[in-house]
């Protein structure tokens, strides 16, 4: 793996890691207070495939630094540094798997550059415009924003509100908050993309998906372990996309966006149909 930084503009500079491979290049972008490891979790599948596989910290998680103004996270800017990666990477086509915030920035992409998008994995997508600015979503990000400014990892996590959770649930995810915050540099700046990112929209319909031609596979997770990615809407998502298949976990098993093998199977099986 080759660790490096990428100059996106404003103040950012972009933690990025690739694995080498001949394969069909495959760009991995995570969620909103996740880093470059919350996609396959930590999985080598797709390496073991073949494929060049790219990771990045979106700006002001992980190790990305933060922009220059407090309010630069839209989704403008968030697409506006995947294209950056690819362009100085030279990747001219690439396979694009993204989680929630990440997944919402590849759609924009292959809305705004279709010819550079192989295929696309959607992660548990979050967007929906119709809820999107409802008052009581933003509180709840307003909420977690300033728990972590004021409180950081522990306020959060406390914040996050884990015993809403059902009890099978509640250490895995208590855990995992804990392990997620920790790996940020800049948990200031991660206090304002939550500020910001709900506040943006990726595209103005969800019929803009219909006009996403390449494959794409869209995973779904049940509401009772991620009521924030409603199960429902992933399906809607899928149903839009013209050549999109939903797939979700199975009842009762862990979500299948916590089943890093499993993802990045899904992952080159989008890359399998786009090559």
């Amino acid at each position: 793996m080759t660790e490096r930084a990428i100059e996106a503009g404003d103040g950012v500079r972009l933690a990025v890691a690739e694995d080498p491979g001949e394969g069909l290049p495959v760009v991995l972008a995570h969620g909103l207070t996740a880093a470059r490891r919350y996609v396959v979790m930590g999985s080598g599948g797709l390496q073991r495939a073949g494929h060049r596989v790219v990771a990045y910290d979106a700006r002001g998680h992980g190790s990305s630094s933060p922009p220059d103004t407090s309010d630069a996270y839209g989704y403008g800017a968030l697409t506006g540094d995947l294209a950056r990666v690819l362009d100085t990477l030279e990747i001219e086509r690439a396979v694009l798997a993204g989680v929630s915030m990440g997944a919402h920035t590849c759609l924009r992409f292959a809305l705004e550059q279709p010819e550079r998008v192989a295929g696309i994995a959607v992660i548990t997508p979050g967007f929906d415009p119709v809820e999107y600015d409802a008052p009581a979503r933003l509180a709840r990000w307003d909420a977690l924003s300033d728990a972590l400014r004021d409180g950081g990892i522990e306020g959060f996590a406390e914040a996050f509100g884990v015993q809403r959770l059902p009890e099978q649930w509640r250490e895995t995810v208590r855990r995992a908050l804990r392990q997620r915050m920790a790996v940020h540099e800049h948990l200031g700046a991660v206090a304002d993309a939550m500020h910001r990112v709900p506040r943006s929209a990726p595209f103005g319909d969800l019929h803009a998906l219909e006009s996403i031609d390449c494959p794409v596979v869209v995973l779904g997770s049940r509401d009772e372990a991620d009521p924030g990615h409603p199960l429902e809407l992933a399906a809607l998502y899928a149903e839009l996309l013209p050549e999109g298949r939903f797939v979700v976990e199975e009842e009762g098993a862990s979500p299948l966006a916590w089943q890093g093998g499993r993802v990045s199977k899904l992952i080159a099986e989008v890359a399998a149909r786009a090559g």
